[in-house]
């Protein structure tokens, strides 16, 4: 008998299909509001469409909170009870995130009674393709073991986004995550995503999110306009460090807005922002009367008008000037030299407006009495009157460093150095008309205070016997460099040594011409004992010199540089065993050492070398490798270049020397 099967409701309906054949209608006895269908006896189907199709209506018909508009949610979730439900509620969507990331510290409900909110699985239900692709950026920007994320010792965080990690959503994940780990202190941004790269809407989820944010940085970001920074401003009022580089879109507006809103701000770095002008330094010099440090580098819009306004307006603060490649005149040199009262530090490069009038303005202000430090590079107007008014009017002057200057000669030198009473560093790079004279004026006129004298590529200096009258000692210089001076020769060294007995530091690299006969002098009058010692380049030292810095001061040396010098051989290396206690650093790349050298420096027990460069060692081969591997001491091993050392020796060293860094 056929079955008849009365089908009366949604609960009575039958898990099975309605009828062997769909496309017989003659199976179907009646159809009205009690559908009596005929079904062959059969057996039960494990898995049927009716279910698949219940299932699919009841997923429809399951609640979702994102039905909800989003001034529900933003008033759901500003009424979570802490910081972790809100990153875990981050994590969900990225309509969940934006939400959150535009609740203010303010909006947040103080009470944390929250009614019958419940975010169980039925409640927080959201779309599939938002959660995985959230799964990959924000939920791992909120994580606490994000490498990124620093606890810094006064509570405050610091988060480094570079590159492809440089994302608004990043961003908003850093402003949700962190408001209830001590809040964002410093904020630094390097660069951005070339597809998805930070915009305004990253920077106003930090302001939103992150209002103890002390520290912004934000290079080479082309996307971030005045919107972004306003929002900082209006957001961040104890902003105290603005650090722009490389942001074409940031106007004097931006600046502006910090101006207004900020008034902590303590220092401020523009560079390479082509829309930044006069008008933006000029209410940062208004409105924030703490600022100390300014430093403006490639900006073409930038000119007197500012700088002469921002210097004047915070005579009392500001201690440290940077200007680069901005079209200043004379003017500004002057208003800082005369307004800089508290100034210490000055850095001035490639100012090709000014003239030898500005610097002489500059030193003869009187005003700079605090000023410590000072470094010009690539300035024309630099001459010998500008060089002595900087001596008489900056009597504290410490630290003096002049680069590519060429109008600058001996007789500004000798007077600088006669009135500089103070002065304790004196670095001279690329100034061609400084010859020999000029530098042994300088060091036997300088006081008695000179601790460093440093000549670098300074082409004008020639080796020459030169009949000076009685110069008297520098007692107190304790490190002499002179690097790349290819006139600097064997007589000029040889005067240098004796009016220099207290060395400790001597870099002579790149000094071609020197032979024995000048550095041994130098090396015998050192009275106090040689700590570190570079003769990198120079090729004609011999082994006699290692010999007499080894006996002579092997009880004080710690760095020794032989690269370079061909004419080394295992000499040295033996009378660096036998002599050089507590050397710690030795490279004697490119020299003529072999084996034996390598094996009696691994002998010395009393060796505490910690750095060793055999680097174009030619001689070495694999024998080598037993006697390196008993100095356990070495935490780094240079054998670039080393042709006669296989690869199979290397691995097996590595294995020996785990701790130490070999490169190969």
């Amino acid at each position: 008998m056929p079955t008849l099967v009365n089908y009366g409701g949604d609960d009575d309906f039958y898990p099975g299909s309605l009828y062997a054949n769909p496309t017989d209608s003659s199976l179907v006895l009646s159809l009205g509001s009690h559908v009596d269908v005929y079904c062959p006896p059969r057996k039960r189907s494990r898995i049927c469409a009716p279910f698949v199709f219940r299932d699919k209506l009841e997923q429809k018909k399951r609640p979702s909170i994102d039905v909800l508009p989003n001034e529900c949610l933003f008033e759901i979730f500003r009424r979570l009870p802490g910081g972790l439900e809100r990153s875990a509620c981050a994590g969900v969507s990225k309509r969940w995130l934006t939400l959150l990331s535009g609740i203010r510290s303010t909006d947040i409900c103080g009470s944390r009674n929250t009614d019958s909110l419940k975010l169980d699985g039925g409640l927080v239900s959201s779309k599939a393709d938002e959660s995985s692709e959230l799964g990959k950026e924000s939920t791992l920007s909120i994580s606490n073991e994000n490498e990124e994320q620093n606890l810094e010792s006064d509570g405050h965080l610091t988060r480094c986004l570079e590159g492809k990690k440089a994302t608004d959503i990043r961003l908003a994940a850093i402003a949700v995550g962190n408001s209830s780990l001590g809040g964002l202190g410093k904020l630094l941004v390097r660069g951005s995503n070339s597809i998805r790269g930070i915009t305004d809407f990253g920077l106003s989820a930090i302001a939103c999110g992150c209002p103890s944010l002390r520290v912004l940085s934000l290079w080479n970001v082309s996307s971030i306009s005045d919107e972004g920074i306003s929002e900082i401003a209006n957001g961040c009022h104890l902003l105290e460090k603005l650090d722009l580089c490389q942001c074409p879109q940031i106007s004097d507006k931006g600046l502006i807005a910090i101006a207004e809103n900020c008034p902590n701000l303590t220092a401020l770095t523009i560079e390479s922002c082509p829309n930044i002008g006069n008008e933006g330094l000029q209410a940062i010099g208004k409105r924030c009367p703490n600022l100390q440090s300014i430093s403006v580098k490639d900006c073409p819009r930038v000119g007197d008008q500012g700088v002469a306004s921002l210097l004047s307006s915070t005579t009392c603060v500001m201690t440290k000037v940077k200007l680069q490649g901005v079209r200043v005149t004379d003017v500004s040199l002057a208003v800082l030299g005369h307004y800089g009262k508290a100034v210490t530090d000055i850095v001035l490069t490639g100012l090709q407006n000014v003239s030898e009038r500005g610097f002489w303005a500059m030193g003869n202000a009187c005003g700079l009495l605090k000023l410590k430090s000072i470094t010009i590079t690539s300035c024309r107007g630099v001459t010998d009157l500008g060089l002595e008014a900087f001596g008489k009017g900056c009597p504290n002057l410490k630290q003096l460093c002049i680069r590519k200057c060429s109008f600058l000669s001996d007789n500004g030198l000798a007077a600088f150095a006669k009135i500089a009473v103070s002065l304790e560093c004196l670095q001279l790079e690329e100034c061609n008309r400084i010859t020999q004279r000029g530098v042994l004026g300088a060091l036997s006129s300088c006081g008695a205070k000179m601790k460093t004298l440093s000549l670098v590529k300074c082409m004008g200096i020639k080796d020459m016997v030169l009949e000076l009258p009685v110069l008297s000692p520098c007692e107190s210089l304790r490190s002499l460099c002179i690097r790349n001076c290819p006139g600097f020769g064997t007589s000029s060294l040889a005067m240098v040594g004796k009016l220099c007995p207290q060395l400790q530091h001597i870099d002579l690299s790149g000094l071609c011409g020197i032979t024995d006969a000048g550095i041994l002098p130098l090396i015998g009058n050192c009275e106090a004992g040689l700590v570190k010692v570079n003769v990198s380049g120079c090729m004609n030292l011999t082994d006699a010199v290692v010999k007499a810095i080894a006996s002579r001061h092997g009880g004080t040396l710690q760095l020794l540089n032989l690269d370079g010098c061909r004419k080394i051989t295992d000499a040295s290396l033996v009378a660096i065993a036998e002599s050089c206690e507590i050397l710690h650093d030795l490279d004697v790349s490119k020299s003529a050492i072999t084996d034996y050298g390598i094996a009696t420096l691994s002998s010395a027990k009393q060796l505490d070398l910690q750095i060793l460069s055999l680097s174009g060692c030619s001689n070495v081969t694999d024998k080598s490798i037993p006697p390196l591997g008993k100095l356990e001491t070495l935490v780094g091993l240079n054998l670039q270049q080393c042709k006669s050392i296989s690869s199979r020796a290397v691995e097996l060293l590595v294995e020996h020397l785990w701790r130490c860094d070999i490169l190969s």
